[in-house]
């Protein structure tokens, strides 16, 4: 004991120096594994392969991109009418509708119905003579499209084989029997086509068309109309220029302004 007491000073600073060097060895051990640690996480860093990024979403881009290539083009004559606005106009009933540019185009066709040139065998006379059995052909003709109505009924037209042309047609050939004829082939005076008549089978051709309008807004009909015939409405007088199978056109008389009016079955 009178040792320790003598000596404790010395014995308590080798523990201290003792414990620091146990410290410094320590640390070098730690250092060393902490060092090895590091470059191990560097490694696995630096060794693992990156993960492909999402691809962009470019859908907002791209409907940019296209806007500006496409161009935006704004309507403002047939739509809305910005700096030309539409007329309005009452009708009879009190409804307001858009002003036509034509009084003529709120005017309809509602139906067409076709004119026919009509050929017909109707009969045949024989007459027995010197020379034999001599035959008359009767053949009907119907002109549904003349200008003038007392040639647009049915009249008979008298021929034989040989006879001069008339204003219609001319008789080229009879097939069959002459007494009793299987048909007739005759010429068309107007364009010098060749057509074939028999008792069953007329000849039929469309020559024009004749319509019926409608306007809508002093709700007027006009039927039976043909070319050439006048019709008024809108405080406007009207001429039938020309019908064919898909529209009339009217002729303004004030200024000879053409409108076609389509038919729409």
């Amino acid at each position: 004991m009178q040792f320790l007491k003598k000596n404790y000073e010395k014995l308590l600073l080798g523990v201290v120096l003792a414990a620091m060097v146990g410290v410094l060895v320590f640390m070098l051990f730690y250092i060393s594994a902490d060092k090895q640690s590091m470059e191990k996480m560097t490694g696995d860093i630096i060794n693992t392969p990156a993960k492909p990024l999402p691809d962009l979403d470019q859908t907002t881009n791209n409907a940019a991109i296209a806007r500006f290539q496409s161009g935006y083009n704004l309507d403002f004559e047939t739509g809305n009418k910005l700096f030309n606005p539409f007329e309005w106009q009452k009708t009879p009933d009190g409804r307001m509708i858009k002003k036509a540019a034509s009084v003529a185009q709120v005017a309809v066709v509602t139906n067409l119905t076709p004119l026919y040139l009509v050929l017909t065998l109707d009969s045949v006379m024989n007459t027995t003579n010197e020379s034999g059995v001599s035959s008359r052909y009767v053949i009907g003709v119907e002109r549904q499209a003349e200008k003038n109505p007392a040639k647009r009924s049915k009249h008979q037209r008298y021929v034989s084989l040989g006879d001069k042309a008339n204003d219609t047609f001319e008789l080229l050939e009879v097939k069959g029997a002459p007494e009793n004829p299987d048909a007739l082939i005759v010429k068309l005076a107007d364009n010098g086509e060749t057509v074939t008549i028999s008792r069953n089978q007329p000849y039929r051709r469309v020559d024009g068309y004749m319509a019926d309008l409608y306007y809508t807004l002093d709700k007027k009909v006009f039927q039976r109309r043909r070319e050439g015939d006048k019709v008024s409405f809108g405080g406007t007088d009207y001429l039938v220029f020309e019908i064919n199978q898909n529209e009339l056109i009217l002729s303004d008389q004030s200024n000879q302004k053409k409108t076609p009016l389509p038919f729409v079955p």
